[in-house]
């Protein structure tokens, strides 16, 4: 099995070197964890040839050779039974440690792997406190200078207790910007405003505030457990139940360790730069300009030797050095020997730095930005100020010389060699690492277009037209441009071409097809504009279009070309995408053959690499939104209404509509060759001729119906804690819950990336899973059709596995009938496929597929269908019984795009919504839906509405759209100072042309009741909802919304960032907000995101295990997944994060209560810098963190962080949520372990009200609320309410579960105990009456609940349940476990995954 992680060191890019070993266990130097910070990028070199050591992870590698070997042979790491096998054989290489002596201070140890490269401690030392501020040295061993990129393995002599001098090395000009840098980012490492910004991936983490870093070992814990008294547990008002106020100004709490230390008033670059050449000659390399915190002023030469005070002044330039010089070979020695402030404060600063939580510093992979952020005072920063204006296109980026080649960075790391795991991941890294470089470099560029600091290529042209090239990228603005898009919806068109553009090289990106290239494609939404950046093939901008593509058509389908190369690599893809490789006609009449849709073009770059482009259309049209004469849909569609007229013609089903709807096909396969097998077996034994009819399709709507009963009595069997896995994305079973929802995609298109190898490519790569899902689909009721499917799985395997010639002929037909009733391409075997020219305009098709054509029209229905009539009501029963449970909007478009629904069938969902019989709960679900919805309306109408504005008047634009938008203030005006208007007007003729720069300010005229009437009618003709509403107070009045909620939502779609203080929306006298109220506008940025394959395998195997019961070993392969995932990823990503949380849970479990803490605590903090403070999985983080902190006795910090919890809902979405009810529940719990009753109370009876109304006054967690309200009343000895309570829980579960069940014997125990209590007590009451003071009072029971009481009732409701296991019942379990596991193998029963899951149930600790 896997070694402990300690051993393995996490090998994190060497592009960012943050040494995370040590934050798991390997501590080096002295126990300080010494994580190293994300140094200046440009101290390293690793990230741009792929030929260079870029990776020092094969800590992993050279013990993985029996995964790789499995591998091999199923050419996939399999997630099915194979991999529960996987075990990992890790050979150790041990670490070691060795001596570093640098100037200055004493010799130190620290531990290193033989993996790790040399830079790697150069990292190290630039962290330490006491080594950080050297930048420009080298390490030597005996006196040999050691390579940087060398492996320390790889060095001769260099052993246990080995000593490495570090040793100052000469300046350069470019060393000296780096020392500059580096010290500038030192005196920096505590301010946030690069968070505030959304500058470096810098972003906010606000957890260490309600921790008071007591967390895990830090020294500074304090035992709370004796202590309860002094816990103030009151909340702020506003967290309170029933509170009506919400503030904004608690999201960003305010840090005490943030209060800037002053080290220095001011560091700049002096204007004397650069140095002349006499003064080059004596070493000068630049000219430093300062202030201390004494007011001191003096001139810093940065030479060779290092740094020294110069006699120059602002005016005179006086190179020679100064008397004394204080010769330094740093800034920071130099800077304590002048400035005693300095010395003080800089180690002061150095101490706080390293305390702070690794995680709380690193650099995150892609910026995330905050919609609110306080004022910061701008300080003056030559590093800044010089980025700025060098566009940092120089020595930063490391190859000297030369801007990036983006094109050949990406597609060079494409090449990389993949065979086996330790290539793959250092494929997947170089991938993800230039990936995250290029969104960075894009989206500087999109903005620098926008603002007018990008010359067009060209500018005689109307801006609306202009293309640009900034940094290697090539840059366009979405207008219809040349009337390209005219006849599929102009503007509309082009806006929506480049995010379907941007799906299609997604997925041919995860397709990963060896010889096909697709561009590096961002696409950036900024102050109204939609700017795609793509990288450029090489040789493209010297050749006209029409000479470069040789596949496809540039003229939608007028004129069309192909070519055999394009089509043997697309046909490589076209099963995983399901396209069907088709014939079209081209201008002379003759047919051509493609594989793609025609748009997508073909070219061959200068590099020789097959590039495709244009991939708008790679998945097929969807019908409900395209109205096409002649065409009529099926009844299922035409009763919602559909086909719509939509903005465009390009509305496109989604990926995971196609899988579902193929998946759903499937199944009706297998079932009808099963009745078809059946027919023919009686018909066999009647001796009558065989059927040869095959039965009709049934339509979508009733099959669906028919799965679903079938699958509700099979969840009936299952623990109520099991959600059954409907759709190809909910892995089953208990860490369905903990399953990243970014990854849930992924396993689909994962288990795609290769499918098993099978003549001909027949079967389908999911058939595996197939197989697993029908049998839970199916459930008990369909025991008897279950021996005829067996027969149908295996002919039509070996169908395919003989190309059918030893299979009887009836045989034969089956497959057939079933293949032509489902609409297979293949007569054989079952595969679907879809042709993406179908109702293109244009698009002509040869005669004699007319056939075909046919019925590929009735394939394009039919999943225009599926998603009205299965995907819709499948997503709505899903939020009824609480498996999906959007808390904002961006969580309810992520639950719409993972059943494959389009955001532009919102409407349709709310209908549907409200035609539930049990409307009453999705009250959640309708709210944050209609908030979405008139959001989305104001983010269209905002786009429009920002391009008429020109940048000076950006803020007051801004504040009046606000303000009409949120503001009950009837009469909203807009700020037009009178100057501004004049000089406008004067300067238009030489004004520099920026995007739709006009002279407008036709913005100013809007009025809130004009703004309410768009979005109403916006929201008619885009989402065909009708909005009852004519002013914000009117909505928010019917649909029962927050306006800092809508605030909120439109901020962080639009990109708008404000100051961070109480706005009154309310008052009818002013409005709420002001322009300086608008501290800036940010782009909202849609770009791939690369996977880590393997990493992703493991974590999926892991998960499985866990389900199976074998928490030990899931644990192991979770782990091994967050070290893979670590190596690809870098630190910080959200797939670590869902492996952090996942780990902490099974440590819980397992009972390492401070490991779990510990790796909880990561979670928080990655939940918080890569989604954001408040996003919805941030605040479930926070949940889990206060439970494990209450196990661990830590119980004024779980309090706190319940109320963060609390504070962040009640902003996120109200009260009024399901979630809340189990965040009051555990509020509740908390404060009754700590006898505050009464406050206690007001939680669990929200809680209560809750529950009841959205789970059924009739539900078993209602029943389990009742018991929690009781033992509070108990604890307060109010006997009468605590009885009432408990009865009416011991009804539901005698109703629920039955007498005999163990909860309603409980139940009954209590109310017995409760009644005793009661008596005993009126008796005392009575005794006083009778005999006054001289009364005898027998002493009562009045117990302080017991904190293990309060956590096994914490534990119930986090849906975390202990089992005693004995070592027998262990053994009986694996035992069984293997039996099953044979029998399946031999293939003699079906896998009926619902029984074993019901045994296991039983047995082993339950998460839901």
């Amino acid at each position: 099995m896997v070694s402990k992680t300690e051993d393995i060191p996490a090998s994190v890019p060497g592009c960012n070197p943050v040494d995370v070993t040590n934050d798991r266990g390997g501590i080096r130097d002295g126990g300080r964890d010494a994580t190293a910070e994300a140094p200046p990028k440009e101290t390293c070199a690793c990230d741009h040839s792929a030929d260079m050591a870029v990776m020092n992870g094969d800590g992993v590698h050279e013990h993985t050779e029996e995964v790789e070997s499995q591998q091999d042979e199923n050419g996939e790491t399999d997630c099915g039974e194979d991999s529960n096998e996987q075990e990992v054989i890790v050979i150790q290489d041990t670490g070691f440690t060795v001596k570093i002596q640098a100037p200055g201070i004493e010799p130190f140890d620290l531990q290193v792997s033989p993996q790790e490269m040399v830079q790697e401690i150069n990292q190290v030392l630039m962290d330490r406190e006491d080594t950080c501020h050297r930048t420009c040295f080298s390490l030597q061993l005996d006196g040999n200078v050691l390579d940087n990129f060398a492996e320390l393995k790889s060095i001769e002599g260099l052993q246990e207790g080995s000593l490495l001098k570090v040793v100052e090395e000469p300046y350069t000009v470019r060393e000296a910007r780096i020392h500059v840098r580096h010290i500038r980012d030192l005196l920096k490492s505590l301010d946030p405003s690069d968070a505030y910004n959304g500058v470096d991936c810098n972003s906010l983490s606000f957890l260490s505030i309600f921790t008071d870093g007591d967390l895990g070992d830090s020294g500074k814990r304090k035992k709370k457990g004796t202590e309860l008294e002094q816990i103030d547990c009151t909340p702020p008002e506003h967290i309170l139940p029933g509170s009506k106020e919400r503030p904004v100004v608690p999201l960003q709490p305010h840090n005490k360790e943030w209060k800037p230390m002053q080290c220095l008033k001011v560091l700049t670059m002096s204007s004397w730069n650069p140095p002349p050449g006499n003064r080059k000659m004596h070493g000068d390399l630049m000219y430093l300009y300062m202030v201390t915190v004494e007011e001191r002023h003096v001139s810093v030469t940065a030479s060779t030797r290092g740094f020294y005070l110069n006699q120059s002044t602002t005016y005179t330039f006086n190179p020679k050095p100064a008397n004394p010089s204080f010769l330094s070979h740093s800034l920071v020695e130099l800077l304590s020997q002048i400035s005693p402030a300095f010395k003080k404060n800089f180690t002061a600063l150095q101490k706080k730095r390293v305390q702070r939580h690794p995680f709380e510093r690193i650099a995150t992979p892609f910026q995330v930005y905050s919609w609110t952020a306080p004022l910061v005072d701008h300080a003056m920063d030559c590093v800044r100020a010089e980025d700025a204006y060098t566009s940092r296109l120089g020595y930063e980026e490391h190859i000297p010389g030369q801007t990036r080649d983006w094109n050949e960075e990406l597609q060079t790391t494409r090449e990389l060699a993949r065979k086996n795991l330790p290539e793959r991941l250092l494929r997947e890294r170089a991938v993800f690492k230039v990936h995250s470089d290029f969104a960075a470099a894009a989206t500087r560029g999109a903005m620098a277009v926008i603002d007018g600091n990008v010359m067009a290529i060209n500018p005689g042209e109307e801006t609306r037209m202009q293309m640009f090239i900034w940094n290697n990228i090539f840059f366009s603005l979405g207008f219809d441009v040349r009337d390209h898009y005219r006849e599929l919806g102009g503007d509309a068109a082009a806006h929506a071409a480049p995010t379907n553009d941007l799906n299609g090289v997604r997925a041919y990106g995860a397709v990963d097809v060896e010889g096909l290239y697709t561009l590096g494609t961002v696409v950036v939404d900024y102050r109204g504009y939609r700017v795609t950046a793509q990288s450029i093939i090489p040789g493209i901008l010297e050749r006209e279009q029409e000479q470069s593509v040789i596949y496809g058509s540039i003229d939608f389908g007028k004129t069309v070309v192909s070519h055999t190369k394009y089509l043997e690599l697309l046909e490589k893809t076209s099963r995983p995408l399901k396209v069907q490789r088709h014939n079209v006609l081209n201008e002379k009449n003759e047919a051509v053959e493609l594989c793609s849709s025609v748009e997508c073009k073909g070219i061959i770059g200068n590099d020789g690499r097959h590039y495709i482009l244009d991939l708008l259309r790679t998945f097929p049209p969807d019908l409900n939104f395209l109205p096409v004469e002649g065409e009529e849909l099926p009844p299922e569609s035409q009763r919602q209404g559909f086909p719509r007229q939509h903005r465009h013609r390009l509305a496109c089903l989604r990926q995971e509509l196609i899988e579902a709807f193929v998946e759903h096909r499937y199944l009706l396969f297998m079932k009808m060759a099963a009745l078809q097998l059946m027919q023919q077996k009686a018909n066999k034994d009647a001796n009558k001729t065989p059927v040869t009819e095959a039965p009709a399709l049934p339509s979508t709507e009733s099959t669906e119906n028919s799965a679903e009963s079938s699958s509700e009595t099979s969840t009936e069997t299952l623990t109520e804690a099991t959600p059954v896995p409907k759709t190809p994305e909910t892995p089953a079973a208990e860490v369905s819950a903990d399953t990243p929802k970014e990854d849930q995609t992924a396993s689909d298109k994962t288990s795609e990336d290769s499918p098993k190898p099978v003549p001909n490519g027949t079967l389908e790569p999911a058939a595996k899973q197939n197989k697993e899902r029908e049998s839970l689909l199916e459930g008990k009721g369909s025991e008897e059709i279950i021996p005829g499917l067996a027969q149908a799985k295996e002919l039509a395997e070996s169908l395919v596995a003989d190309d059918g010639s030893g299979i009887d002929p009836k045989s034969r037909e089956v497959v057939l009938n079933a293949c032509k009733a489902v609409g297979s391409i293949s007569n054989t075997s079952f595969d679907i496929r879809f042709n993406p020219d179908i109702f293109s305009p244009g698009v002509r098709f040869p005669e004699e597929s007319a056939d075909d054509i046919q019925k590929q029209k009735q394939l394009l229905k039919d999943a225009a269908a599926f998603l009205v009539s299965c995907q819709i009501p499948s997503l709505v029963k899903d939020c009824l019984d609480h498996s999906a449970l959007p808390m904002d909007g961006a969580t309810l478009t992520e639950a719409l795009h993972q059943r494959g629904i389009n955001v532009r069938y919102l409407g349709t969902v709310l209908e549907f919504v409200d035609k539930t019989p049990a409307k009453a709960q999705l009250e959640h679900i309708y709210r944050i839906g209609i908030s979405e919805l008139i959001t989305r309306c104001a983010k269209h109408i905002f786009k429009t509405y920002l391009q008429g504005v020109e940048l000076s008047a950006l803020s007051a634009a801004v504040s009046h759209f606000l303000n009409c938008f949120l503001s009950s203030f009837p009469d909203a005006v807009a700020h037009l100072p009178p100057d501004e208007l004049v000089s406008r007007r004067k300067n238009r003729k030489r004004r520099n042309r920026v995007p739709g720069g006009g002279d407008n300010t036709a913005w100013a005229s809007l009025t809130p009741s004009e703004l309410w009437k768009n979005i109403a009618s916006e929201a008619q003709s885009y989402y065909h909802f009708t909005l009852q509403c004519e002013s914000v107070d009117q909505v928010v009045e019917k649909y029962g919304f927050q306006k800092t909620t809508l605030l909120r939502e439109i901020s962080v779609k639009t990109g708008i960032q404000i100051l961070i203080k109480e706005y009154n929306f309310d008052s009818r006298h002013k409005p709420a907000f002001t322009e300086e109220d608008i501290l800036n506008i940010f782009p909202v940025v849609k770009h791939v995101n690369p996977k880590a394959s393997d990493a992703f395998h493991f974590f999926q195997s892991g998960q499985a295990k866990v389900q199976q019961g074998f928490l030990k070993e899931g644990c192991e392969l979770i782990t091994e997944a967050l070290n893979l995932f670590n190596n690809v990823y870098g630190a910080m990503h959200v797939e670590i994060c869902a492996c952090l949380r996942l780990l902490a849970r099974l440590n819980y479990i397992m009972g390492d209560h401070p490991e779990a803490l510990s790796n909880q605590q990561k979670a928080v903090l990655m939940s918080e810098r890569v989604l954001g403070i408040e996003h919805p999985n941030t605040i479930q983080e926070y949940m889990h963190l206060a439970l494990y902190c209450f196990a661990n006795g830590q119980l004024s910090t779980a309090l706190k962080l319940l109320y963060r919890a609390r504070y962040l809902m009640l902003l996120v979405c109200g009260e009024d949520h399901p979630e809340m009810a189990l965040l009051d529940s555990n509020i509740g719990l908390v404060l009754h372990g700590v006898m505050e009753y009464d406050l206690s109370l007001r939680f669990l009876e929200n809680a209560l009200s809750i529950n009841t109304k959205y789970h059924g006054p009739r539900s078993l967690k209602v029943a389990l609320s009742y018991h929690l309200v009781a033992r509070v009343y108990e604890s307060k000895a109010e006997f009468r309410s605590a009885l009432q309570h408990e009865k009416e829980g011991y009804t539901i579960y005698k109703n629920q579960v039955g007498e005999a069940h163990e909860k309603t014997r409980e139940s009954s125990e209590y109310l017995k105990y409760l009644t005793q209590q009661a008596v005993a007590l009126q008796r005392t009451m009575n005794e006083i009456y009778k005999n006054g003071s001289n009364a005898s009072i027998m002493p009562l029971k009045f117990t302080a609940p017991s904190m293990a009481s309060v956590l096994e009732q914490l534990n119930i409701i986090n849906g975390i349940i202990f089992i005693p296991l004995s070592q027998k019942d262990l053994e009986n379990l694996k035992a069984e476990v293997q039996r099953r596991q044979q029998l399946q193998e031999s293939g003699k029963i079906e896998e009926q995954t619902t029984d074993s899951q019901l045994e296991l149930d039983d047995k082993i600790p339950v998460d839901d």
